[in-house]
C-alpha cells in the first residue's frame, strides 16, 4: 500500500512516501545556496513521491537564525524559480515549499553553533509574539503584536504564497508547530492576549484560519495545500491538548486545506516529549479520524514494518520521513524491494538490489 498512488486534493502523488522539510541554514541572503542544489538534488532522487523545501520565511524577521530561507522579494523569488526549474529536469519528483515566521523562536545561532540559544545583541534583531513572553531563560522578550501587526502578518503569509505560486511549486505547507509563531498564537503556553486573537480556543485559532483562506483563495485547485499542527505541545497542563488540534484540524478542513501533517512539542526547549519509533502515530490517527481529513505524520519513522504498517493500519494516509534518508539514501529503495515495486528504483541500479 505504500507504493500506491494518493489523491491529495486535485493532484495525485506516485506513492505515499514523502521527505519532510529539513533546515539547511545555508542560504546567501535568504536564497538557496549551492548547498541546497547538491542536497535537494539528492533527496529528489530517492524515490520519494513529493519533497518539501525546508522552512521558508515569509520575512526576513521570520527567519530562525541569519542563514535562512525567505521568500519575501523578487531576487529570493528569481532564485527559488531557478532552483526549481533544475530539480524538475532532473525527475519527476513534485516538490514543496513550507512557508513560516519564527516569531520568539527567531534571531538564533545556528545549530551547529550554538543550539537553542539567541543571539548577541549585536548580531541580533527584534522578534515578535502573540504576547511579551519569553521562550525560556536566556532569550529575550518579544514585541506582543498589534492588531496591525496582525494583519500585515497575514498580507506577508499570502504575499509569499503568491510568489510560490509563481516559481511552480506543487505543494505549500503552512507551518503551524515546533514553537514558530502560529504555534505561538495556538498555545496558551505563549498567547495570554486578551482580544479576539487570544484567550479562547476559537479566539487562539483565528491567525491560523485567517492565514489559511487567504492562501487557500490564491493557490490553484490542481496544487496541494498543506498544514503542519501540533497534536500536543507535550506539558501536563496548560499546553494544547489533542481536543485542541482536532478542533483546529476540523477547521482547516472547512476551510480548504488538503492534509494535515502531525508534530508535536516545541513550544518551550524542553518538554516531557518522548521519541519513540512512530511515536506520534496515535495521536495522528485520533486526529484523522476524529477531522475526516488526509493526515500524515513524522518522528522517528525508521523502521520499514514500522511505516508499512502506519498505512496499513490507517493510522496516516502517507508518512515523512527525512533524517533515515540522509543515514540511508537506499531506504525507499530497499523498501520497494521488499514490497516487489521495482519501478521506484532506476534501471541502472536495479541489477544492485537483486
Amino acid at each position: 500500500m505504500i507504493f500506491n498512488k494518493i489523491k491529495i486534493g486535485n493532484s495525485f502523488l506516485s506513492n505515499r512516501i514523502v521527505v519532510s522539510p529539513m533546515c539547511q541554514y545555508s542560504s546567501k541572503n535568504g536564497a538557496p545556496s549551492e548547498w541546497h542544489y547538491k542536497h535537494l538534488l539528492n533527496l529528489s532522487s530517492l524515490g520519494a513521491g513529493l519533497l518539501i523545501i525546508e522552512s521558508t520565511a515569509v520575512e526576513k524577521r521570520g527567519k530562525i537564525t541569519h542563514s535562512d530561507l525567505c521568500l519575501s522579494n523578487n531576487f529570493q523569488e528569481k532564485k527559488f524559480k531557478k532552483l526549481i526549474k533544475f530539480l524538475k529536469k532532473k525527475n519527476h519528483t513534485k516538490i514543496g515549499i513550507q512557508l513560516s515566521h519564527s516569531g520568539r523562536k527567531g534571531s538564533s545561532y545556528e545549530p551547529w553553533l550554538k543550539i537553542n540559544k539567541s543571539l548577541p545583541k549585536f548580531r541580533s534583531w527584534n522578534t515578535i509574539s502573540p504576547s511579551a513572553l519569553k521562550r525560556a531563560k536566556g532569550w529575550p522578550i518579544p514585541k506582543p503584536m498589534t492588531i496591525g501587526d496582525i494583519k500585515d502578518l497575514v498580507k506577508k503569509f499570502l504575499l509569499a504564497a503568491q510568489r510560490a505560486k509563481r516559481v511552480g511549486f506543487d505543494c505549500l505547507e503552512i507551518h503551524m508547530a515546533h514553537g514558530y509563531l502560529l504555534h505561538q498564537f495556538f498555545s496558551p503556553i505563549s498567547n495570554k492576549r486578551v482580544d479576539t486573537y487570544g484567550g479562547s480556543l476559537e479566539n487562539r485559532s483565528r491567525l491560523l484560519i485567517e492565514i489559511s483562506r487567504a492562501i487557500r483563495k490564491i493557490w490553484p485547485k490542481n496544487k496541494i495545500l498543506g498544514a503542519r499542527i501540533t497534536g500536543t505541545d507535550h506539558l501536563k497542563k496548560k499546553g494544547i491538548s489533542i481536543d485542541d488540534s482536532i478542533y483546529l484540524a476540523k477547521k482547516l478542513k472547512k476551510v480548504g486545506i488538503d492534509y494535515l501533517s502531525i508534530s508535536s512539542g516545541g513550544i518551550l526547549p524542553k518538554t516531557n516529549m518522548k521519541q519513540g519509533q512512530a511515536f506520534r502515530a496515535k495521536m495522528a490517527k485520533k486526529i484523522k479520524q476524529s477531522s475526516k481529513i488526509l493526515v500524515t505524520t513524522s518522528g522517528n519513522i525508521t523502521n520499514h514494518k514500522t511505516a508499512e504498517n502506519l498505512i496499513i493500519k490507517k493510522n496516516v494516509d502517507f508518512i515523512t520521513i527525512a533524517r533515515i534518508l540522509i543515514k540511508e539514501p537506499s531506504w525507499i529503495y530497499n523498501l520497494s524491494i521488499k514490497q516487489k515495486k521495482n519501478n521506484i528504483i532506476p534501471k541502472q541500479y536495479l541489477r544492485i538490489f537483486k
